[in-house]
């Protein structure tokens, strides 16, 4: 059977050569064929592999939708605060539960909205590192929460001062609860682990501040992320609010600049501890940049949506977050049609004041309360 197949191989060869020299042109027109069947080939896999790429992202993306419907929706009890009114004998007969009034007005929370508590915790090192229960686990020099409301298309962000002047939970290094006291909100994070447990114990500080606010996911990132988020999406611009040219030459006050690597790292970073205020002045800084690091990670994102994906996994080593890649990915493909600039950023009113020992920063609580009506809360007919 061997040598009957070798026989009709060499029959098949034969009589291509012999056609070959019937029709000379035939070997051409043959290489050209080869070569054309090649070069589609050529195009045809890079194609594919971005077809499966896009398709992958939506699929990764439907995936983050699916979960982040599952949080449960509790609402915040701002009918129990002290400026909200008693409704009257005719609106007690419509009144649904979760609504409060203020100023004549009554609210209904907006239960389609998400919002996501955003740590920049003050640790050097370049990975994340669990440490042994007690008061290491990093201060969260930057609080920030990112609001996504669907029905208006709107993304708003709240800065929080790291001063500010709220109850946290007290734990020992056992990890159990020991107290609750009136501290600066940032310390709430140096208790717990330094990981998810200090994650958690963060995000239970700012929802309570904000009335029980729900808050549908965390990120907690190392300082020393902050250049390699820069470099990912470009690098940002922005014009000096403070003159920073002792720890960068570039940094001089009223200078445009282009900030890369550690300059950027130092920029968001960087505080005079011996200047009073000087959080206040860092937080104005961080407000601009991000309003900033927002438009150039969308420029990034809009022209390549995988890059989400990238951007969590170089971040990963330096990250605490519950808020997985599919999830991130969903979140923003939404984020790239929604409304957000320096109108939609908004920072807590207050006062900062010498405490015994350290700078406390007292919130306006009226001005809270509004802030909250305005963003979580719409107005019912």
């Amino acid at each position: 059977m061997i040598n009957g197949a070798s026989k009709k191989k060499k029959d098949i060869r034969a009589n291509e050569e012999k056609a070959l020299l019937l029709d000379p042109d035939r070997a051409a027109r043959k290489k050209k064929k080869r070569r054309a069947t090649i070069t589609a080939l050529c195009v045809a896999i890079p194609v594919t592999v971005i077809v499966l790429a896009c398709l992958g992202v939506v699929l990764v993306g439907a995936i983050g939708k699916a979960r982040l419907k599952q949080v449960s929706a509790q609402q915040p009890q701002l009918a129990e605060a002290p400026a909200a009114e008693t409704p009257t004998e005719e609106e007690t007969e419509i009144w649904q539960e979760g609504w409060v009034k203020y100023q004549g007005q009554i609210y209904a929370y907006n239960e389609d909205i998400l919002t996501f508590l955003f740590m920049g915790v003050d640790q050097r090192s370049e990975t994340v590192q669990e440490v042994a229960e007690g008061t290491n686990g990093g201060q969260a020099d930057a609080l920030f929460l990112l609001i996504l409301n669907p029905h208006d298309q709107t993304a708003s962000i709240i800065g929080i001062n790291r001063n500010t002047m709220t109850e946290i939970d007290i734990y020992n290094e056992e990890g159990a609860y020991v107290d609750t006291v009136i501290a600066q909100i940032a310390v709430q994070h140096g208790f717990g682990n330094g990981v998810e447990k200090s994650c958690e114990y963060q995000r239970k500080a700012v929802s309570r501040l904000f009335y029980s606010l729900p808050i549908h996911g965390y990120a907690a990132i190392n300082m020393s992320a902050i250049a390699t988020l820069n470099d990912e999406v470009g690098g940002v611009d922005v014009t000096v609010l403070e003159d920073m040219s002792s720890e960068s030459p570039c940094l001089v006050e009223g200078e445009r600049v282009h900030l890369e690597g550690e300059d950027a790292l130092t920029y968001v970073r960087y505080r005079d501890q011996d200047a009073f205020a000087s959080a206040d002045r860092r937080l104005e800084r961080q407000k601009q940049y991000l309003t900033e690091f927002v438009k150039a990670a969308r420029s990034t994102v809009r022209q390549d949506i995988s890059s989400v994906v990238r951007l969590y996994q170089a971040l990963a080593p330096m990250m605490v977050t519950d808020i997985s890649a599919d999830e991130a990915v969903y979140l923003a493909s939404q984020a790239l049609d929604y409304q957000i600039d320096a109108d939609n950023f908004y920072m807590l009113k207050g006062e900062t004041v010498m405490g015994e020992q350290f700078e406390e920063y007292n919130i306006d609580e009226e001005a809270l309360y509004e802030l909250i009506l305005q963003i979580f809360y719409e107005p019912v007919s």
